[in-house]
């Protein structure tokens, strides 16, 4: 991970600017740069994963024109070669000193045709423009706002901004930003046409464009590492990863000190494939000390994305404290594409598709900004392999006729494209989904919603929820989280659509709270 900021215009306050951005160190505890760009700033922090060397640092200069890019530009050397013959010289490493280049050849229909996990701000000093753009998904964020003299602003984080502008607003994925307007270029969701492979040809495509997206996250320059819970989705990442590796991968499981389901799952997952495997412990004492500070790293108010954010932020704390890793895999994605325990419920193939294409365009403010602020605030770079735009792309092509669960198992294609292949053992390919928030100790969510029940009477709850007229707290839970996150983000809640929650349209689904547990198909996934 890295930090950027980019100021399009006249700094009107340079020590906030300063403070705000120095927020966001960690994201890149190597080395800091600011820069004058015409009227205006470019900002970068550097956590060095590609091109290890000074000379990857940014912002990077060509001819009067400057870029800062947060991203991992998947398969870049084959991109520079043809660059080369074009006349352009390198100076690094770094996969990021393409983006200038390509802005040259090829304007803003370069960001079309980036296989990547970006942010980037550029200023072409040929015109005295600024251009910013994100990554179809959003798995790198960005956020923007206006100060007082109407100057727009881009930054990693909403924290940057804070104190700088009245209104923090995340950049839409898949768009790109020039003269005033936001333009979009990729729509990864819109399905043009619908694939009609058999059930066969799309488990064996499935397979392969998996494996792919895997395989091209293990490029590093820096030592990766692996997010394992045990459940289907990241033990998938973990075994293929294994099988591409020529020594054992390295894995991090945590579970409470006491019911630590997920580690036992885990632990059968890092044996099976033989990888060198480090189990966490957390307390019920570590998550209540550590809510606050998660609230403030996620910039969230959101139920789901605070439960399932306290064990991933103390893995990773754990990961940065006692290891020399920089990158980790993680298994986030697979659920907005294959389903999740309640799409079981969907009325038809097309509410399915409908609900997989609105999860996907929101999943920059739910899983993929818990992924990325837990991983990045402990100076760790997060890949997404599910979140391949290849792998999505043929996943939503797919009939949802097909996707849904008619086979009495969720997820039934992912799981039987690795059937009988020897990644998995049969009784993690195929047990029941446990949510993440609740399977690295059932009792977790409990004690957070028992200290939220010590924190405020009935009448205290009731008085201090209706202050709040957008995304209204509904339970002494959501009120805790909204408070925390008021006290570092004031008034900014529109930054969160909502809460995410079942689609309580649907019958079955009209539940009080985001957790699996709550619905009548969880099954025996806790056990």
């Amino acid at each position: 991970m890295c930090s950027i900021f980019g100021y399009c215009g006249e700094v009107c306050d340079g020590a906030a600017f300063e403070e705000g951005f120095a927020r966001t160190k960690s994201r890149g505890p190597d080395d800091t740069k600011i820069i004058k760009t015409g009227e205006g700033v470019l900002a970068f922090h550097r956590l060095s994963i590609m091109g290890l060397s000074p000379s990857g640092m940014q912002p990077f200069e060509k001819n009067g024109c400057f870029a800062v890019c947060n991203g991992e530009l998947y398969g870049f050397e084959k991109t520079r070669e043809s660059l080369v013959r074009k006349g352009y010289t390198f100076e690094s490493g770094s996969d990021c000193e393409i983006i200038l280049p390509m802005y040259f050849e090829y304007g803003t229909y370069m960001f079309s045709k980036l296989d990547a996990e970006f942010a980037c701000v550029i200023y072409d000093g040929r015109t005295g423009e600024f251009i910013a753009a994100r990554d179809p998904i959003g798995i790198r964020p960005l956020y923007y706002g206006y100060d007082k003299n109407g100057v727009i602003m881009f930054a990693s984080e909403a924290k940057n901004l804070v104190g700088l502008t009245d209104r923090i607003l995340p950049f839409p994925p898949g768009h790109y930003w020039k003269n005033g307007s936001f333009v979009c270029y990729r729509d990864i969701a819109r399905v043009d046409a619908v694939c009609r492979d058999g059930l066969e040809t799309a488990c064996e495509k499935i397979r392969e464009k998996l494996i792919a997206g895997v395989e091209k996250r293990l490029v590093a320059d820096a030592k990766v590492g692996f997010l394992l819970s045990g459940g289907l989705d990241s033990s998938l990442v973990c075994a293929i990863a294994a099988k591409k590796s020529e020594k054992p991968i390295r894995t991090f499981a945590i579970g409470m000190s006491e019911d630590a389901i997920d580690l036992k799952y885990a632990r059968q997952v890092a044996d099976f494939i033989g990888a060198d495997h480090t189990e966490v412990y957390m307390t019920p004492e570590d998550v209540i000390s550590s809510l606050e500070e998660v609230v403030y790293l996620l910039g969230t108010y959101d139920i789901t994305t605070v439960r399932a954010s306290m064990g991933m932020y103390l893995v990773c704390r754990a990961i940065h404290e006692r290891t020399d890793i920089r990158v980790l895999l993680t298994g986030e994605i697979s659920d907005e594409l294959f389903g999740y325990k309640y799409t079981d419920f969907a009325p038809s193939a097309r509410e399915f598709q409908k609900e997989a294409e609105k999860r996907l365009r929101e999943l920059h403010i739910y899983d993929v900004l818990r992924a990325d602020r837990c991983i990045s605030v402990n100076s760790l770079e997060a890949r997404v392999p599910f979140g391949d735009l290849d792998f999505v792309k043929y996943v939503m092509s797919l009939d949802p006729e097909m996707k849904m669960n008619r086979y009495g198992k969720g997820k039934y294609l992912l799981r039987h494209a690795f059937e009988g292949l020897g990644y998995l053992p049969d009784g993690i390919l195929w047990r029941e989904k446990a949510a993440f928030s609740d399977a690295v100790g059932h009792s977790m969510v409990d004690y957070l919603k028992e200290y939220a029940e010590k924190t405020y009477t009935d009448g205290e709850f009731e008085e201090k929820r209706k202050k709040y007229s957008h995304a209204q707290p509904f339970t002494k839970e959501s009120l805790l989280y909204r408070e925390l996150f008021e006290k570092y983000y004031p008034g900014q809640s529109e930054m969160i659509s909502g809460f995410w929650m079942p689609n309580k349209a649907w019958k079955g689904c009209d539940v009080n709270d985001p957790s699996a547990r709550v619905l009548s198909n969880y099954g025996d996934s806790g056990k």
